[in-house]
C-alpha cells in the first residue's frame, strides 16, 4: 500500500501547488487609486488655456486625452490610439473612461476625457488571472489524468490479471504462474493466490497418483483373481466327469456358472482398469472368419446360441480382445433374457458384420444411447449382478480394432452388432 500511498500524497500536492499558484495571482492585483492632484492640475491647466487650446502641451500629464466643447464637440486630442474610437463624452463613459468637467466659475466650458488609470492595470490583472486559472485546470487535468494511469496500471491490472488467474484456474490450468511486478501493489494477494495455486497443483498430483495407484491395486487384485476363479472352473469340470450322482452334478453345474459369472466380472474389472491406466492394448492381425465359430461355441457354455454361417473372408483384429467382447454379449443374453440366441453374419462394404441377438425384455429407446456409458446398468438390471462395465469395455476394444458396436433395440428383445474390419 505504500505505493498507493505515495500516488495520493504527490496527487495532493501537485493540486496544493496549483491552487496556491492561482491564489497568489489572484490576491496579488490591487486597484489603483486616481491622482487627485494630477486630475485638478490638469483641469485647472485646461481651463486657463481654453481660448488657446493649439497651445496646450498634454505631455506633461502623461495620458492620452480629448477635450469636448459644450455641444460635445471635440475641439482637442493628444497621446496616440488609446482614445481611438471615442467620439463623445457619453461614448467614452461607457467605455470606462474618465470623464472631468472644466468650470470657469458658474460656466461650463467642456469636458476632458481621459482613459481610467487602472484600466491598463486591471486588463493585466484580468489575463494573470485567465492564465493562473488555465494552469490551474490543466495541473489538476493532468493530475487527474496521472492518477488514473497509476489506477489502471496498479490496481486495475493486476485486479483483471488475477480474474484471469482465476478463471483459467478453475478451467483446471494449474501450470500457469501468477505473474507478479516488482512494484506490483498486491503484491501479498497476488504471492497468497500464486501459493494457493501450486498447493491446489501439489494436491491434485497426489489426487491423480492416488487413483492410479488404486486402479493399479485393483488391475493386480483382478489379474491375482483369475487363477483362482480358473482354477474352480476346472476343479467344477473335473467332478462333473468323476461324480455320477445328477444331483451334485446339478450343484458342480451351478457353481461353475456362478464361477463364470464372476470371470465375466472379474475381467471387466480388469478391463476398466487398464483402460484408465492407458494400458488396455490391442494387437490387430489377419485372421480366418472361420474363427467366429470358434468363439461362439467357447463361450455358448448354456448352448442357447444359434449360429448363422460365417462369409470365408480375411478379418483384422485381435482374437483375445474379441473373444473377450463376444463372451461379454453372450453373458449379458444368459443374464437379462435366458432365451435363444441368433448369431448372424454378412459382408458389408469392408466390414464382416456380426449380429448378436436375443429375444429377452431388451431396454427401452430412452436407455438404448447410455448402454455403452461406464457404469450405466439399465431399468432392467435391478436384482442382478454387475458392474456396467461390460458393453463399455466391448465398445472402447471395437474402437480400438477400428471397428464399430452398435447397440439397437427390437420388438422383442435387444441387437448388438459387431462391425469388423476386413483384411
Amino acid at each position: 500500500m505504500k505505493g498507493y500511498s505515495r500516488a495520493m500524497f504527490w496527487l495532493l500536492v501537485s493540486m496544493l501547488v496549483c491552487i496556491a499558484v492561482f491564489a497568489g495571482v489572484t490576491l496579488s492585483y490591487r486597484g489603483e487609486k486616481t491622482d487627485a492632484v494630477l486630475l485638478n492640475d490638469m483641469v485647472r491647466t485646461v481651463r486657463e488655456e481654453w481660448d488657446d487650446l493649439d497651445s496646450l502641451d498634454a505631455s506633461r500629464f502623461g495620458t492620452p486625452m480629448q477635450i469636448y466643447g459644450k455641444e460635445d464637440a471635440l475641439l482637442y486630442a493628444a497621446g496616440g490610439t488609446a482614445l481611438a474610437g471615442i467620439d463623445s463624452p457619453v461614448k467614452a463613459m461607457q467605455e470606462g473612461c474618465l470623464c472631468l468637467s472644466v468650470h470657469d466659475g458658474s460656466r461650463f466650458l467642456g469636458t476632458i476625457v481621459i482613459p481610467d488609470p487602472a484600466r491598463d492595470r486591471y486588463d493585466t490583472a484580468r489575463r494573470r488571472l485567465i492564465a493562473a486559472a488555465a494552469v490551474l485546470l490543466l495541473g489538476m487535468l493532468a493530475a487527474g489524468i496521472g492518477y488514473g494511469i497509476y489506477v489502471q496500471v496498479r490496481i486495475i491490472r493486476p485486479f483483471r490479471r488475477m480474474e484471469r488467474f482465476a478463471v483459467n484456474v478453475a478451467a483446471g490450468d494449474l501450470d500457469t504462474p501468477l505473474q507478479q511486478e516488482r512494484s506490483d501493489l498486491f503484491g501479498a494477494f497476488t504471492q497468497s493466490f500464486d501459493i494457493m495455486r501450486e498447493a491446489l497443483k501439489a494436491s491434485r498430483e497426489r489426487e491423480l497418483e492416488l487413483k492410479i495407484k488404486e486402479k493399479e491395486l485393483i488391475a493386480s487384485l483382478s489379474h491375482d483373481l483369475k487363477t483362482p476363479i480358473t482354477g474352480i472352473k476346472l476343479l467344477c469340470e473335473l467332478m462333473t466327469v468323476k461324480v455320477q450322482d445328477e444331483y451334485v452334478r446339478t450343484k458342480i453345474a451351478g457353481i461353475h456358472q456362478k464361477a463364470e459369472q464372476i470371470s465375466v466380472l472379474v475381467a471387466d474389472l480388469l478391463a476398466s482398469a487398464l483402460d484408465e491406466l492407458g494400458e488396455m492394448q490391442v494387437d490387430c492381425r489377419d485372421l480366418d472368419s472361420a474363427m467366429l465359430h470358434e468363439l461362439i461355441e467357447e463361450h455358448d457354455t448354456r448352448c442357447l446360441a444359434r449360429e448363422g454361417e460365417v462369409p470365408q473372408c480375411m478379418i483384422c483384429t485381435d482374437r483375445a480382445r474379441l473373444s473377450q467382447i463376444i463372451g461379454n454379449l453372450l453373458s449379458n443374453s444368459y443374464k437379462y433374457a435366458g432365451t435363444p440366441i441368433d448369431v448372424g453374419y454378412r459382408l458389408r462394404e469392408g466390414y464382416l458384420e456380426m449380429t448378436v441377438r436375443d429375444y429377452g425384455g431388451g431396454v427401452t429407446e430412452e436407455e438404448i444411447g447410455l448402454v455403452t456409458t461406464k457404469y450405466y446398468r439399465g431399468a432392467n438390471a435391478a436384482g442382478k449382478d454387475g458392474s456396467g462395465l461390460g458393453l463399455y469395455i466391448a465398445n472402447a476394444l471395437m474402437e480400438r480394432m477400428n471397428g464399430e458396436l452398435i447397440c439397437s433395440c427390437r420388438e422383442q428383445g435387444f441387437l448388438v452388432t459387431l462391425l469388423i474390419p476386413l483384411s
